[in-house]
């Protein structure tokens, strides 16, 4: 079965950075579009970036436009989000997701990383 797995939470202080991975494994990496989302207990799932197969075309949220930056290298089979200037309000646990251009929906998700940012 298709699988995502990401990496690269933890703990950091407001104003810094982190960069998170995920790693796909029995899919054909390029034939997807990728997503980054993030959610908070008691909050709903809130979409991040997202970025084409071919990795040329990227999407933001209003919230993160200009400090986050969503890449993948094929490849590799990964999809990377470095988040820069971070905040208080960038706390949550991140997951990568995956789908096909005939999907309107993400339907292959990771297990999820917890990002925590100090105040």
């Amino acid at each position: 079965q298709a699988q995502l797995h990401e990496s690269g939470g933890g703990l950091v202080q407001a104003g810094g950075s982190l960069s998170l991975s995920c790693a796909a494994s029995q899919l054909t990496f390029e034939h997807y579009a990728m997503g980054w989302f993030r959610q908070t207990p008691g909050k709903a799932r809130e979409f991040v970036a997202a970025i084409t197969w071919s990795g040329e075309g990227t999407m933001y949220a209003d919230s993160v436009k200009g400090r986050f930056t969503v890449s993948r290298d094929n490849a590799k089979n990964t999809v990377s989000l470095q988040m820069n200037s971070l905040n208080s309000g960038d706390t949550a646990v991140y997951y990568c997701a995956a789908k096909t251009t005939s999907n309107s929906d993400y339907g292959i998700w990771g297990q999820g990383t917890q990002v925590t940012v100090s105040s």
